[in-house]
C-alpha cells in the first residue's frame, strides 16, 4: 500500500485546502450553504481522493483516483475564479 504522505502533489493538496477554509471564512455568511460550501468540498477531494487511491493496490485504481482528484482541481479552480468575479476575493 501507498503512503500518501509521501506524495508531494498529496502535501500541496492539503496545504491548498486550508488555505482555502481559511479564505472562505471571510466569505459572506449567505454564502455558507452555496459557493462556501461547495469550494470546500472540492478543495478537500483533491488530497481526500489521493489518499483513497493509495489505499487500492493497483495501478490502474490509483490512477482513476488521481483522475478524480485533477478534476476536483479543475472544479475547484472555476469556484476561485467566480469567487473574484463575485468580489469574495481578489
Amino acid at each position: 500500500m501507498r503512503n500518501y504522505r509521501k506524495y508531494e502533489v498529496w502535501e500541496i493538496g492539503h496545504k491548498l485546502t486550508k488555505e482555502i477554509y481559511l479564505l472562505t471564512s471571510k466569505f459572506p455568511k449567505e454564502e455558507i450553504y452555496g459557493l462556501t460550501s461547495q469550494i470546500r468540498r472540492a478543495s478537500v477531494s483533491i488530497p481526500t481522493n489521493i489518499a483513497e487511491g493509495c489505499g487500492h493496490l493497483t495501478d490502474k485504481e490509483f490512477g482513476r483516483f488521481i483522475d478524480i482528484s485533477l478534476g476536483s482541481l479543475n472544479e475547484t479552480e472555476y469556484l476561485l475564479f467566480l469567487s473574484t468575479e463575485m468580489k469574495f476575493i481578489s
